[in-house]
């Protein structure tokens, strides 16, 4: 019979957990906000960002016109 022994979590493990999916989630969000319903308010620098986020809708199915 052989005995498995798993390591114990420490705190310091959680916390980085936490952190990195707490990064992920806001890094969604910012995304989700740029492609679906910025419509050029932040997007002024060119046209070339402009038609990306415009081409990420489509790609979506986000109504943008």
């Amino acid at each position: 019979m052989a005995i498995a022994h798993s390591p114990s979590r420490t705190a310091g493990d959680s916390l980085a957990t936490v952190l990195v999916t707490v990064g992920v989630v806001l890094l969604a969000l910012l995304t989700l906000y740029l492609v679906g319903f910025d419509q050029g308010a932040i997007s002024r620098g060119g046209m070339f960002l402009h038609e990306l986020m415009h081409d990420g809708r489509h790609l979506l199915g986000v109504p943008c016109h």
